[in-house]
């Protein structure tokens, strides 16, 4: 019976080093599994039906939220005074995008040109379309300020050309109007007579040449061969830098295209990415950890550096000619128009730029931008991305539309683009990326447990079973001892 005991106690022990053993070796192999599975399903493949889908189609719901900045004093702006700005909207569109033209190539790499549309979700906006604002106008205040330095007489005839199409100074117009374009006398002599000076060959509208069009031809990494390199750009319209500015670093192509990145990102990570609206690379540094759903994050946030001068900052200036802190002149890329691209409501600009317009009120949580990433796959689970548009703006001699503007970055402007996991994909992500890597953690920590429960049980079960083995050896020498002494006391 002891020996059958003893046995069952090294059977336990054994079992338990194999135990151990095996769920040590999980702790190394666990993680391993995971990761290989996390670069299978992140290379940009059709055989990987779930991010394959993310990457080409996007189908979370997607918005763009505009913000007008209405004009209420244009009379006292035109004689000098500092404008007065009321925010109106949002006006929020649906965004659709999807990627079209996708072609594999044998370097590991995937060419595509990505499509978007907008459509109006009124119940989501603060108004309609219908709905009437005043703003500067970019085809006169714009044009002063492009031509100022031709001959006198040159700008005496601009002006009497603008008087002759019936263009003032600013436009009060439809959000519908200003968005996607309105019908304009001198935009159809300009297209007709001075063919390439707008950027639309159409009607003349702030965001008439976002809609039903294409982003360009990327040509990004398939992470094939090289995870670290999944989703980053090759070349951009067949260029693998920009012409735009006046250094090699401000021209580079860098990052991704700005929906995926690459996966095993960590707080030291940062965020870059090509932008063609905004005609340069931007890059977005890690702020801090969270959670969405229960699926782990990290929130990468825009440095005060993303905008500002190179008096401020050094590597910036390539991007001039510049003015305050917190402005990027887009005019290079914009047809030479004096356009300036900012955050809303100048947040982390020069605070100078606010004296000279009344009515803004900048703070991070409604005017900074912000990704949160899924830091194991580099995928977005929340997006916004939120950017002013301005036009620079004065007072011009011979253009007598401009009166005595005084010179100021006047914000017209400002739109949020957003977007965030839901539905049954964060589902998915959720049971793939968060559950099953648990189990699979508490899984090799318990069989560790198991094993060191079943290796102490069969000690204890081994000792009891030597035990008795000594026990009666002592008892019975003892029941001698006592018998002996009996025997002597009765032969006294």
């Amino acid at each position: 019976m002891a020996v059958s005991k003893a046995r069952v106690g090294v059977g336990f022990i054994v079992a338990g080093v194999l135990t151990l053993v095996f769920g040590t070796v999980l702790c190394f192999v666990g993680p391993l599994i995971v990761d290989d599975q996390i670069v299978k399903n992140t290379v940009i493949d059709p055989k990987n039906e779930l991010t394959y889908t993310m990457w080409k189609d996007v189908p979370v719901p997607f918005f763009m939220s505009v913000y007008f900045f209405h004009i209420l004093n244009p009379k006292e702006v035109l004689n000098g005074e500092k404008p007065m700005v009321e925010q109106r909207g949002p006006y929020v569109y649906r965004k659709h995008i999807q990627k079209d033209n996708i072609t594999f190539h044998p370097n590991n790499t995937v060419s595509y040109r990505e499509y978007r549309s907008y459509y109006f979700e009124p119940s989501m906006s603060v108004g309609n379309e219908s709905d009437v604002v005043t703003i500067p106008n970019m085809l006169v205040l714009g044009a002063a300020v492009m031509l100022e330095k031709l001959p006198y007489a040159v700008r005496l005839m601009i002006s009497a050309t603008f008087k002759t199409f019936k263009e003032g100074p600013f436009l009060t117009k439809t959000v519908g109007e200003l968005m996607w374009g309105y019908d304009s006398k001198l935009v159809e002599f300009l297209n007709k007579y001075l063919p390439g000076t707008l950027p639309s060959s159409g009607k003349f509208g702030l965001f008439a040449e976002f809609n039903n069009s294409n982003t360009g031809l990327f040509t990004v990494f398939t992470g094939r061969g090289d995870i670290r390199k999944v989703h980053k750009v090759d070349s951009w319209n067949g260029l693998t830098e920009l012409n735009y500015w006046r250094t090699p670093q401000c021209n580079m192509i860098n990052g991704t295209a700005g929906q995926m990145w690459p996966p095993f990102m960590t707080k030291e990570s940062t965020l870059p990415f090509y932008s063609p609206d905004a005609c340069r690379s931007l890059e977005l540094v890690y702020q801090r950890s969270g959670e969405m759903r229960g699926i782990p994050l990290y929130r990468y946030v825009a440095p005060t550096t993303m905008f500002a001068n190179g008096t401020v900052y050094a590597p910036n200036e390539g991007f001039c000619p510049c003015r305050q802190s917190g402005l990027l002149n887009v005019s290079s890329c914009r047809h030479n128009s004096p356009v300036f691209i900012s955050h809303p409501h100048f947040f982390n600009a020069d605070p100078v730029l606010l004296d000279f317009v009344q009515g803004l009120n900048p703070n991070e949580d409604e005017h900074g931008l912000f990704i949160d990433i899924h830091p194991l796959t580099g995928v977005p689970l929340n997006v916004s991305i939120r950017l002013q548009l301005n036009l620079y703006m004065k007072r011009v001699s011979g253009i007598t539309e401009t009166g005595k503007i005084s010179e100021v970055v006047m914000p017209m402007i400002w739109f949020e683009e957003s977007g965030y996991i839901d539905g049954p994909i964060v589902s998915t992500f959720h049971t793939n990326l968060v559950v099953l890597p648990a189990v699979m953690e508490y899984t090799q920590y318990g069989f560790i447990a198991l094993g060191l429960a079943m290796i102490i049980l069969g000690v204890l079960v081994h000792h009891r079973a030597k035990a008795p083995d000594k026990e009666p050896v002592k008892g019975s020498h003892g029941h001698d001892r006592q018998q002996k002494c009996v025997m002597s006391d009765s032969e006294k």
